[in-house]
């Protein structure tokens, strides 16, 4: 690289740090705030929080990065337009393609690093991100062993154990359970203990009694038991760890799904194909972002009253871009065999890149062009 290319490519460097920041932590404040609410409210500690906000990074970094570096580009190539090292660098005869070449560097560089983050690390994150949300639902210490209180873990089910021993016997156990259809059910024992098994927590009740009041007919029926087990996964609502969510998978296996996977996922196997393709096209926005914003501005003539227009255009086109972007996950979701939309995003975002340095390299010639074309 030229000593051109290295200053380029410094200054873009420089401001996207800058405005990756301050997007990140935007984005993270608004999101920790609702994250710290659920957790802390949950009963959970501060170090789960940290642990849960580290592990949203990934998925929140993927997506300020074509913002941030559509914004570097903007910024760059105003304040060297300001500057008017621009201006001399065009005076020596260097051309709009010549002055794009380092910005492009800049857009794969941080095209590597989307690919890192939608292929690798989000997907990696994600699952360890339903692993620790797993672990915790499956935590019924932190939600149900509270001893003298009357808890209602969710609608219809209320629980209530008088004393918690140092061995973790719970003892006088009270649980009511109502949501089923046209009968309602007390349990009550002695004593009881809470037993992790490979399909969640169990409540194992000694010695006690189940009441059921069939709320049609009135009858009450009642059964004494030496030991019952009852399923505390139910009352919870633990997720199903088994199982793996399409975001978790990574892409080389989504770009080549098999039925058991569909099977697994919830999704068909076009879908999955589809969203392989999504997180490739994915990786192409940061380019795109950041050639716009630097092209745009060379278009046009010097202003004393800056590049304020081209600013605005700038933005017009990468929302143009980011609303194709919209319509075609839309329409994937709906037509996943349709998987190439998710990259005409991306092939408009390059038109709009050539046209601009078209415009830029011959802006005489196009404007004597669009003269002779009748109204």
């Amino acid at each position: 690289m030229s000593r051109i290319d290295r200053y380029f490519l410094a200054q873009l460097l420089a401001a996207f740090g800058f405005f990756s920041l301050v997007l990140i932590l935007v984005y993270w404040v608004n999101r920790a705030v609702i994250l710290f609410d659920q957790l802390i409210g949950d009963g959970q500690s501060l170090a789960v929080f940290m642990l849960f906000s580290a592990l949203t990074l990934p998925g929140l970094i993927s997506i300020v990065l074509p913002i941030a570096a559509f914004a570097a580009g903007v910024h760059v190539a105003n304040r060297m337009t300001s500057d008017s090292e621009l201006i001399v660098l065009r005076a020596t005869g260097t051309s709009s393609f010549r002055l794009a070449r380092p910005v492009l560097v800049f857009g794969l560089i941080v095209g590597a690093l989307m690919s890192a983050l939608v292929h690798v690390l989000v997907p990696a994150a994600a699952t360890e991100l339903d692993r620790q949300r797993a672990e915790i639902a499956q935590n019924a210490t932190a939600r149900l062993l509270q001893d003298g209180q009357f808890l209602s873990p969710t609608e219809g089910v209320t629980f209530y154990v008088r004393e918690i021993t140092e061995a973790g016997e719970l003892r006088n156990v009270f649980l009511s359970d109502t949501r089923g259809s046209g009968a309602e059910q007390i349990f009550t024992a002695s004593s009881a203990y809470l037993i992790r098994t490979d399909t969640g927590p169990q409540l194992v009740m000694i010695d006690g009694m189940v009441q059921s009041v069939d709320t049609e007919t009135a009858r009450l029926s009642t059964t004494s038991f030496d030991e019952l087990s009852y399923d505390i996964g139910t009352v919870m609502r633990l997720p199903d760890a088994t199982s793996r969510q399409s975001r978790e998978i990574p892409t080389l296996e989504l770009l080549s799904p098999t039925e058991a996977l569909a099977e697994e996922t919830g999704r068909p196997v076009a879908r999955l194909f589809a969203e392989a393709h999504e997180r490739v096209a994915q990786s192409l926005l940061p380019v795109i972002g950041a050639l716009i914003g630097f092209t745009a501005l060379l278009v046009g003539q010097f202003s004393r009253f800056g590049v304020w227009r081209q600013i605005i255009g700038a933005i017009l086109l990468v929302i143009v871009v980011k609303g194709m972007e919209s319509a075609a996950a839309a329409q994937l979701a709906t037509q996943p065999g349709l998987w190439p939309l998710a990259y005409l995003p991306s092939l408009t975002g390059a038109m709009f890149v050539l046209a601009l340095l078209t415009w830029a390299a011959r802006p005489r010639f196009l404007r004597r062009y669009l003269r002779r074309v009748p109204a």
